[in-house]
């Protein structure tokens, strides 16, 4: 935080899920605007939807009471007039909107910005079209523009990345070893199919106690099927997917939120910083891989850190087929932690995790 304070100081850092990285550049923007000039001075870029509305709602609760300092949002669903005159002086997008508002619609004069933040970095270069969206963006701002770049991890297309967004930073890099989250206590089940990693999921809550569940599938006709199996067991179900239009997902996020719905079954698209405190245990119902069918250790680590918010202790299990029992291994061996295997079919076993 002092360093996102000091002016006009750019920053490139590595922060965990759950460490209170948004707050930290939710305070900066607020220090850097000035409240009398009703204009956009402060832009962040955020990966999708979802996020970007979530950053939104942490700056309005930390700044309900800094008088006349409003927020919108340049995502999808918001239209803007061409030429329109905002008034708002934070803006949070997705870059793609943001884009369109800067070059297309001309509603954000990029002269007046005093602050740029791009949150999520690595999602940014892992998804077409928003690092080219987001480097154009940032081309465009004045020399003296503060530069603030937030990724969870610093692999070398992040570090080639941020040299090309922000010049002479400050980085700050977590070793290797400090990437797991410590906090959560991780275990897999040798599973045969999907009915089998079904029964276990049945066993975990009749053993412990769970407030909200995320349950993580690699495809959407596979959450849809465990959506099917668990309303039919009585469980208030809600499933979020990519092919949701942006009113639909915003919609699912907030009835969770509001605890409507115990359990959310997602893909990947909520695995980056929605935040809901209540959540305790995450299930990866199918373990993250890439194209080579190797782990995606990012997706994994972002997937984990929505039972851990805050510090907060939380449960993670894994239903792993036997022959993607060597992807565990791999896991443990990349964040030097310890994966335990529990019997999907020992009740006693799993009663004890509530301790």
């Amino acid at each position: 935080l002092p360093l996102c304070l000091r002016r006009p100081q750019n920053l490139i850092a590595q922060s965990q899920s759950g460490t209170g990285k948004t707050a930290a550049f939710a305070l900066a923007m607020l220090s850097r605007v000035n409240a009398a000039e009703k204009h956009p001075q402060c832009l962040c870029l955020a990966p999708t939807y979802e996020l970007a509305l979530q950053i939104g709602r942490v700056i309005e609760t930390i700044g309900q009471f800094c008088a006349d300092i409003k927020v919108t949002y340049a995502v999808r669903g918001n239209p803007v007039l061409q030429g329109a005159a905002l008034e708002e002086q934070i803006v949070i997008g997705t870059p793609g909107t943001m884009q369109d508002w800067c070059f297309k619609r001309r509603v954000i004069n990029m002269k007046k910005i005093h602050m740029f933040v791009l949150d999520e970095a690595d999602i940014m270069i892992d998804t077409q079209g928003l690092s080219y969206q987001s480097i154009r963006v940032q081309r465009a701002l004045p020399k003296g523009c503060q530069m603030l770049l937030f990724s969870a991890t610093f692999k070398e297309s992040v570090r080639d990345f941020a040299t090309q967004i922000v010049s002479n930073p400050i980085v700050i890099k977590l070793r290797e070893e400090e990437l797991t989250l410590g906090n959560i206590r991780q275990y897999y089940f040798i599973c045969r199919n999907r009915e089998e990693k079904y029964e276990a999921l049945c066993n975990i809550y009749g053993s412990i106690t769970i407030g909200q569940a995320m349950i993580f599938c690699q495809t959407r006709k596979s959450a849809d099927w465990l959506a099917v199996e668990m309303s039919q067991d009585g469980h208030q179900v809600a499933v979020l997917t990519a092919e949701l239009t942006v009113a639909q997902r915003a919609s699912v996020i907030q009835r969770f939120r509001d605890g409507k719905e115990k359990v959310l079954i997602a893909t990947n698209v909520c695995a980056r910083g929605i935040d809901v405190q209540q959540v305790t245990i995450v299930v990866n119902f199918n373990l993250p891989t890439d194209q080579k069918n190797e782990p995606d250790f990012e997706t994994y680590l972002h997937r984990m850190g929505r039972a851990g918010r805050f510090g907060k202790r939380g449960i993670a299990f894994s239903m792993v087929e036997r022959r993607n029992v060597p992807l565990v291994h791999m896991i443990e061996k990349h964040f030097q932690t310890k994966i335990k295997q529990l019997q999907p079919d020992d009740m006693d076993e799993l009663e004890k995790l509530e301790n």
